[in-house]
């Protein structure tokens, strides 16, 4: 597969953070997804995290599945670590990488037919688990890459593209991450600029499981009447899209409104998504009355965004586990080899 490469000269006068470097540094490849994918926003908008953070992008390690979203990292962070997994097995490839070496950053960049269906059980395991990440679902309802089929997200009731009924029951990521122990969860809207950066950049600082749920509308197969995932809640018919699956260019949908505010986003297709911000007085510290307000406002068809829950004292799987400061990749022959005295200790504490 090729890339194509952005150009490496830059405007002398631009911005430069406390690393002196300018937010093109954490850029990476040119993106190939469809032109106006919700998918590009996100990428901008951990770009715009990390230059503001100064953070170094040696020290981030990002990690995808399979499928649209997986493809994002590509396109951020390309002097970070890279791993690209199998569909669905993210969590437990980063889980490990994070046991070897606590050092680094680590951001899994997933979708809801990566995390909702076939990596069910590992998105679970690793939030319970409180393995220290950030973990971004990019979330439209469809398989994008195969075509537009229902994911395990797409709400009941939705059409698709070509006009079919969904008839299950939809996933939802939010009240799994409360339920399974995440510390920090928050849902924000991929055209949501103001809102979405600062999520990143606290779920960047939080030390714990931070989950990430953000709508994120697929121009080509999830934005027609009937859709509750495109960009204004899902429109009939794409006429982006021929038979031949060319895909024309879209402007990208923006939502900019306040705190305890509601809004309808018109996607591309005509259909409408309403986003509710969370209040300026709301308390994201208990999870029971979090889960409550969720299913609410749920019922009153809104997708409430903004931080939902943290925990303020939150530990990591380091701290259950009781690893040692160093990274196992930096420990020595003697301690990782203690000899057979003590190995006949630990022994005989198992017998």
């Amino acid at each position: 597969m090729t890339y194509l490469a952005k150009p490496k000269l830059h405007h002398p006068t631009l911005a430069k953070n406390k690393l002196g470097y300018i937010r093109r540094d954490y850029e990476g490849a040119v993106s190939t997804l469809c032109a106006g994918c919700g998918h590009d926003s996100i990428s901008a908008a951990i770009v715009q995290a990390c230059w503001e953070l100064d953070i170094e992008p040696h020290r981030v390690a990002k990690l995808s599945g399979i499928g649209c979203s997986s493809k994002t990292p590509t396109y951020f962070l390309g002097n970070s670590h890279g791993f690209n997994s199998v569909h669905g097995r993210m969590p437990s490839v980063l889980t490990g990488a994070n046991l070897a070496n606590r050092d680094l950053i680590y951001l899994g960049v997933s979708g809801d037919g990566d995390s909702a269906s076939i990596g069910l059980g590992q998105f679970a395991h690793c939030l319970r688990r409180g393995v220290n990440m950030v973990y971004i679902v990019e979330n439209n309802g469809v398989y994008g890459l195969t075509k537009g089929q229902f994911s395990a997200t797409a709400d009941r009731g939705s059409k698709s593209k070509r006009g079919v009924v969904n008839t299950d029951e939809p996933v939802d990521m939010i009240g799994l991450a409360l339920m399974l122990g995440a510390t920090f969860v928050a849902r924000s809207f991929s055209g949501d600029k103001s809102q979405l950066v600062p999520l990143i950049k606290a779920a960047i600082a939080h030390k714990g499981a931070a989950f990430l749920d953000v709508i994120s509308p697929c121009v080509a197969f999830n934005n027609h009447p009937g859709s509750t995932k495109s960009y204004d809640y899902v429109r009939e018919h794409n006429e982006a899209v021929n038979r031949l699956d060319v895909i024309e260019g879209r402007d990208q949908i923006t939502a900019d409104y306040a705190p305890g505010e509601v809004t309808d986003v018109t996607q591309h297709d005509g259909t409408v998504i309403r986003l509710r911000k969370l209040a300026v007085d709301y308390d994201p510290t208990d999870r029971v009355k979090a889960m409550g307000y969720l299913q609410e406002r749920a019922a009153a068809g809104e997708l409430v965004t903004g931080l939902l829950y943290v925990h303020p004292e939150a530990a990591d799987l380091h701290e259950h586990l009781g690893t040692v400061e160093t990274p196992l990749n930096q420990l020595g022959g003697r301690e990782l080899c203690p000899g057979s005295v003590m190995l006949e200790r630990i022994n005989a504490s198992l017998r």
